[in-house]
């Protein structure tokens, strides 16, 4: 058979295999409900173009040989546990929407993210932040909802001069609602216009360039429970993340540990095991319940940290976690933003950071976050690369960076891998990492 041939045939018997996960409606708020009834999973990972693009983009080097040489004869690529699908697959599909989750697990994430908060019921649901509703949904196009928002639409409001006085704002938050409700919501792209004068405009508004709507017309929500039957469909593990509550707890009775608690009882209930999940949080006090409590999910839990103030150097220790005390409460992973973990020497040279080699020493085993969460690399890449692109360097000396290209993201994700020693990684375009797991490590 010949190669062509070769091709031609695979990609029918793919096609002709791939599998369907099926999952009822949510709601009847929506008119079309095939894709949420029966989304298609691959059989075979589909990196699509991206990390191709990244490597025909990268500068001649030892490990752009070695990606391309991998590139050029590998005709499968396996999932990848190094590869977090954070809030799915982000970049280009609303956060934490079932088509979300689908293209991560298509692209070969082999873990998945589900932030989890809570309803006015106090049920669980699939949220970055508790009040994120008027943002990542619509309803504040609902007129049987919105009126429920914490905040309804205020228009901005411009001088004569055309000046703006003050910006459209909204507030929406998973409180707001019961658990029926929120089932009725569409997801869309994070956005809102801050110059926006009609709710419409508000709402329509405000996704960066970088990403897109094509994807967000007919997005659906997900409660907790939702995403884990999902998940265990498609056969990837679990890495759920206990979301600071936005409104004063206990709510209602709730508490925290309850809040904790009740994450890890849905997974029991749908005969998850713990090796299966890594449960997150950026509050401690969740990650030393779970270590205490529920040992086997503890011993799994990833403390999510980034510095509390902007204004403060993250490089003073004064400003770190105590890494001892961590590792005596019972955490075993630390999970900072990659911009914690790299820095340069010289304003040219990438080095591990004082934080990653304290935090190595004491034992902790290190995650980070969020590659493909930013704009191209040729303008920066913005914060989370702000100790190698300029933006933030050491000692405040000017320098120009090490991140000039798009292509820039593979030396940076296997300086992490390599160097830092990381174990996994958080990104909103799985198949980047997926490429690069499966070629380097």
């Amino acid at each position: 058979m010949t190669r062509v041939g070769f091709v031609i045939t695979f990609v029918w018997c793919f096609a002709s295999s791939a599998s369907f996960v099926h999952h009822n409606c949510l709601t009847d708020h929506h008119s079309n409900c095939i894709f949420r009834d029966n989304p298609v999973v691959p059989s075979a990972v589909q990196l699509g173009p991206r990390p191709f693009y990244l490597l025909n983009d990268m500068e001649e080097s030892p490990l752009k040989d070695t990606l391309t040489e991998c590139a050029q004869s590998k005709l499968f690529y396996k999932r990848s546990e190094e590869t977090l699908g954070h809030r799915g697959a982000a970049l280009f599909f609303p956060e934490h929407s079932k088509q979300s989750y689908v293209a991560a697990a298509s692209m070969g994430a082999g873990v998945i993210e589900c932030d989890v908060t809570f309803t006015k019921d106090k049920e669980l649901v699939c949220r970055h932040s508790q009040c994120d509703l008027h943002t990542t949904t619509d309803i504040l196009l609902r007129s049987d909802l919105a009126h429920l928002c914490t905040q309804q639409f205020v228009p901005a409001v411009f001088d004569p001069a055309g000046n703006r006085e003050s910006q459209a704002s909204a507030k929406c938050c998973t409180s707001d609602i019961n658990l029926e409700q929120f089932k009725s919501l569409k997801a869309k792209m994070d956005g809102a216009d801050p110059n926006a004068t009609t709710v419409e405009d508000y709402v329509a508004g405000g996704v960066p360039t970088w990403r897109t709507d094509l994807f967000a017309a007919n997005g659906t929500v997900m409660t907790h429970t939702d995403s884990i039957e999902l998940f265990k469909a498609m056969g990837v593990k679990m890495i759920p993340e206990l979301k600071q509550p936005m409104v004063p707890m206990p709510f209602d009775g709730f508490t925290v540990e309850a809040f904790a608690q009740k994450i890890v009882d849905d997974y029991k209930q749908h005969g998850v095991d713990a090796s299966q999940v890594y449960l997150q949080s950026m509050l401690l006090e969740a990650i030393k319940f779970w270590v205490i409590y529920e040992t086997d999910f503890g011993d799994n839990a990833l403390y999510l940290w980034e510095p509390e103030d902007a204004s403060e150097d993250f490089r003073d220790p004064a400003t770190w976690p105590n890494f001892s005390e961590l590792a005596s409460q019972g955490v075993k992973t630390l999970a900072p933003p990659m911009y914690m973990l790299i820095d340069l020497k010289n304003k040219s040279k990438l080095i591990v950071s004082d934080f990653a080699i304290a935090a190595k020493q004491v034992g902790l085993v290190l995650k980070s976050w969020t590659l493909e969460r930013s704009g191209s690399l040729y303008y920066g890449g913005g914060s989370y690369y702000q100790t190698v692109n300029g933006d933030e360097p050491a000692n405040r000396q000017k320098v120009d960076g090490v991140i000039h290209r798009d292509g820039d993201v593979f030396t940076i994700l296997d300086f992490l891998f390599q160097a830092v020693g990381i174990a996994a990684i958080f990104t909103d375009w799985a198949s980047t990492v997926v490429f690069y797991t499966n070629c380097i490590l």
